[in-house]
Order: structure tokens, then C-alpha cells, then sequence
């Protein structure tokens, strides 16, 4: 038996044939599998596009060996010069640039539509941009090859002379259930009305009805909900009992908004809490990352398309931009500078470019202070052991300061070794005092040379009292408070990404005022253990 995603996604595909450039693709998240592999054959002749093509690849250029065969300028076309449809692969791993090329070529109706295939785990997403101009949204994972048992193979090779017309009332409806849904994107609508007229026009009828109103918002709105729609009270009904139904009238209509919306709720998975939080994490990572900041250079990383520049004894000559730069001006140059058949000016030369990524310095500061020192302090030693198990893949550097007493001490310098880590953090002082305000500045003096160093990095506070010790050592819970409020507005000027973890047994004000005073994220977290601890870290630093 079909299952009805499986039916959504041929649907979605059938709907793409009749509107290519209206409808702009489809963004389909899926592992490598029986489903993953049918899509693909259901889709038809596309033009087969990778994450590392380069602008010529893709845009043309001019055409090196012509060129220098024929004394003038030859241009060859780029794969993106013919309307049709674009199939992308691994679109997770696409960069911002291509991203952009992609985006405008959508964007130009030229006759392009665009099939990204995300075969990404976890929280990797293709860049927002790109999935922000694609109408469907699907997702086959968890399908198995007995769930796609309907064919596309009979879709329409193309579409109709003309779509199905909208009323107003209709577009309206569709633009408050996307509010209502927390859809933030104007081109949500525009799509499901696409999606509306598209339908219709599917099935033969001129104008587009409730049903076709309804698939829309399956198909384009229900994907991109990022909450769950909530009764308005103003309009709930009165609680007296309302007078039977008469058998001349057993049917009220309601406004299409309400039948919509309806829809929406009775589309919406059972488990839409967890998915409106994964879907969340997938439109952040499309726009950030939870690694280093991007440095250029030409030493290594992912290649970029090269500029024009000199030779300073560090850069690296790109040999094919560089001709291809000389190559229109040969037949002016003959004749008027010495030298062999190919004249070459400093003009011409290209260097090469890559980019790569800085690691990440993830500093914890810990509050060693009080009797609940041990405790807190196994559970921040579990958190950075954690941490550090994932630093191989992520490129994270950990470092641990610890505040007690009348200072702050840095005890694990930064290290990606596991090793390393176990064997410094296997005794760890505990109690006294709080200096807030001294771990405040050995994390912030941290960060500063880390950053100047290369490194990309974080601040972790975690606390669960109190300040009571100010910069000059001496107990003075007015003056420990102003003192800390002044080192943690340091941090506006150094931009650091912070979280403030609250392990109290009730949220501190003080300590939100410190998080509000550093620009950080407040996390209040109650007897939280190790895995939540670094759980927080994972997702509130992403």
C-alpha cells in the first residue's frame, strides 16, 4: 500500500511538470535508499549539478583553446544557459556562493526549476536561501520501498497553456493560515497559491476550490510551520448550548480561513512538538554554523574562484585563470610586446584562493564555590569530556577556568586531547566564596588571546549562586555585583557567543542580569547532569 507521503511526493512532482518556474522545486530530505533512488528515476532528464562546480562550469566563460586558436574571443555556455530542470546533489554541503548563483538563476524565470536533494544527518541543511525559493518541502526518511508503490512514470511532459484561476477571499485565507502557522517567509503563500491554481488546473477545473486550497496547505504551509496554531478566544463560542440543528439546514459554512486552518491542524504529524523543534534546528543551520569562522587564504581548504593579484612569495599562481585572462588580448599584443607566442602583463595574473575553517575554543567557566562544588564540578568535567569525545569531527577546542575563594583559576588550558583533559580534571579544588567578576575576566582574557590566536571562541558561565567577592578580593555583594556587570559589558565590544547556565535550585535574577549584561543566552537548568549540560552547549552555541 502506498504510503501518503510517498503519494505527496508524486503529487508534488506531477504539480512541478505543470509549473516549473511558478512552483520553483522541490527540496527533498532523504537518505540514500530505495525511496531516495525511485524519486530520482520519477523525476525524468535533469541536468545533474555538484556542490563544487565551479562559476564557468556553471555560467560559461570564455573558451581557453578556441581562443588561442581562432585569435579572438570564443565563449562557451555554462550548464545553467538552457531552461529546464536542475537536479542538485548533497545540496546540505552547497556553499553561500553557490547558493546565490542558484537563487538568481531561480529567481530570473528564465525556465529553471530545481530539485535539492539533502542527504544530510542531524542538524545540516542546505542554505536558507536556497530552500526559501523551492515551494515543496518533503521528507522520505523512515519510507521503505514497499511505501512507494505508486508511479510517477505517468506524469504530463509538460503543463497547461494556462493555470486555474484564485479568488482574493482564497489568496487571503492562504496568506492568515501561513501567519498563523508562524510561516515568517512571503513566498509561502505565493507558493501554495501556485500550488491552488496548479491543482486545480490538474484535475480540469477553471477555478481553484476548497480542495485544491487544502492541498496547498499540506503540501507548501503545514512543512514550514514553525508552531501550532492556537483557538483566538474572542472568537470561541458562547458555552450556552447552541439549538439543534433543523433538518432544512444541518450544514453551516464556515469561512474558508476556519476550513483552512482545520486542514492544517488535521495535517499536522502527532508528533509535531519534536518536529517543529527539528525543523527549527534545520533553518538555523541553514543559515549558521556551529564550527569555526570561515578564513580565507591559499594554503588550503575549499578552493574559491580565484582574483587578480601579484606574486608576493606566498601566494599560488591559478595557471588557467591566468590564460584566461591574457587570452582575448593576444591578437593586440602581437607585434607590440617582445617575448614568445603567448604575451603575458602583470594585469593577468591570478592567484588561487581557499577557504577554510578556524576551530572552535569552547571556554567553561565553573563556579567552584559552596558545598554543591563537587557536584557541580563532576557534572562540568563530564560536560567538557563529552564535548571533547566530538572535538575529532567539529574541530573544537576546550578550555575549563574555575572561580572560588578570592580568584579564578585557569585549570585546562586549551586542548583537543581526551587524554590530556581526564588526567587534569581528575582533582579539581572546591569551595569558598564566589568571585564572579574575576571568572568573568579570566574567561574574557581567554577568549581575547584565543581569538587572536586563530580560534573562534565560546563562553560557557556556569553558576548556581550569588556573586559575594569583587575584583579587589574583598566581600562586598554590592560591589561584587557592579563589579561583574562591568566586566561582562566588556563582552559587546569582543562579541563572544555566551550561554549562562543556571544550575540553582531556583533561577537567579542575578545571574539573568549578568546573561542580559554579557548578551548571552540564559539557560536555567536544575540539577542538570553532564549530557544535559553538554546538550545545552551543542544547541544554544549553534
Amino acid at each position: 500500500m502506498t504510503h501518503p507521503v510517498w503519494e505527496d511526493a508524486v503529487l508534488a512532482l506531477r504539480l512541478l511538470r505543470l509549473d516549473p518556474v511558478g512552483l520553483g522545486g522541490i527540496w527533498l530530505r532523504a537518505a540514500v535508499g530505495p525511496p531516495h533512488d525511485r524519486f530520482i528515476r520519477a523525476v525524468g532528464p535533469a541536468v545533474r549539478l555538484t556542490c563544487h562546480m565551479t562559476d564557468e562550469a556553471l555560467l560559461g566563460g570564455l573558451d581557453i583553446p578556441s581562443t588561442l586558436a581562432n585569435g579572438r574571443p570564443s565563449y562557451a555556455q555554462g550548464l545553467l544557459a538552457k531552461p529546464g530542470c536542475l537536479m542538485l546533489s548533497c545540496a546540505e554541503r552547497a556553499s553561500r556562493h553557490l547558493a546565490a548563483v542558484l537563487a538568481r538563476t531561480l529567481d530570473r524565470c528564465a525556465g529553471h526549476s530545481l530539485i535539492a536533494l539533502d542527504e544530510g544527518i542531524d542538524d545540516e541543511a542546505p542554505p536558507a536561501a536556497l530552500t526559501d525559493r523551492l515551494a515543496f518541502h518533503l521528507v522520505l526518511d523512515g519510507l521503505s520501498a514497499a511505501d512507494c508503490v505508486q508511479s510517477a512514470e505517468d506524469m504530463p511532459e509538460s503543463g497547461p497553456t494556462r493555470l486555474a484561476g484564485l479568488q482574493d477571499e482564497a489568496l487571503r485565507a492562504l496568506t492568515a493560515v501561513s501567519v498563523k502557522l508562524g510561516v515568517t517567509s512571503l513566498r509561502a503563500p505565493m507558493f501554495a497559491a501556485r500550488t491552488a491554481r496548479a491543482h486545480a488546473a490538474l484535475h480540469g477545473r477553471p477555478m481553484a476550490e476548497d480542495q485544491d486550497l487544502e492541498t496547498a496547505v499540506r503540501l507548501v504551509l503545514v512543512p514550514r510551520a514553525t508552531m501550532v496554531p492556537q483557538e483566538d478566544p474572542a472568537e470561541s463560542p458562547p458555552p450556552d448550548d447552541p439549538p439543534p440543528p433543523s433538518d432544512a439546514d444541518t450544514r453551516v459554512d464556515k469561512p474558508a480561513e476556519d476550513q483552512l486552518l482545520e486542514a492544517a491542524l488535521a495535517n499536522l504529524p502527532p508528533d509535531i512538538l519534536s518536529r517543529l523543534c527539528s525543523q527549527q534546528r534545520l533553518q538555523r543551520a541553514a543559515g549558521t554554523s556551529a564550527q569555526g569562522a570561515l578564513m580565507k587564504g591559499s594554503a588550503r581548504g575549499r578552493p574559491l574562484p580565484s582574483r587578480p593579484g601579484r606574486l608576493d612569495g606566498r601566494s599560488r599562481i591559478d595557471l588557467i585563470a591566468t590564460l584566461r585572462a591574457a587570452a582575448p588580448w593576444q591578437p593586440l599584443r602581437r607585434g607590440t610586446l617582445p617575448g614568445g607566442p603567448l604575451k603575458l602583463r602583470s594585469s593577468d595574473l591570478h592567484v588561487r584562493r581557499n577557504q577554510s575553517r578556524s576551530d572552535r575554543l569552547l571556554i567553561f567557566a565553573v563556579d567552584a564555590s559552596g558545598s554543591a562544588a563537587f557536584n557541580r564540578l563532576a557534572e562540568a568535567k563530564g560536560a567538557v569530556e563529552l564535548l571533547l569525545a566530538e572535538a575529532y569531527a567539529s574541530r573544537d577546542h576546550v578550555a575549563l577556568i574555575a572561580y572560588n575563594k578570592e580568584s579564578a583559576e585557569l585549570l585546562l588550558p586549551p586542548t583537543r586531547s581526551l587524554v590530556r583533559t581526564k588526567r587534569h580534571l581528575a582533582q579539581l579544588p572546591g569551595g569558598g566564596a564566589t568571585p564572579l567578576a574575576a571568572g568573568l575576566k579570566e574567561a574574557l582574557h581567554l577568549a581575547a588571546t584565543g581569538r587572536r590566536k586563530g580560534f573562534q571562541p565560546a563562553l560557557i558561565l556556569i553558576a548556581d549562586g550569588r556573586a559575594n567577592i569583587d575584583l579587589l578580593g574583598q566581600a562586598n555583594r554590592a560591589n561584587a555585583l557592579s563589579d561583574a556587570l562591568t566586566t561582562a559589558r566588556g563582552n559587546r565590544m569582543l562579541n563572544i557567543p555566551a550561554v549562562v547556565i543556571d544550575m540553582s535550585k531556583r533561577p537567579e535574577a542575578q545571574l539573568s542580569e549578568v546573561a542580559q549584561a554579557l548578551d548571552a543566552r540564559y539557560a536555567p537548568m536544575p540539577f542538570a547532569d553532564a549530557k544535559k549540560l553538554s546538550g545545552v552547549v551543542n544547541a544554544q552555541l549553534t
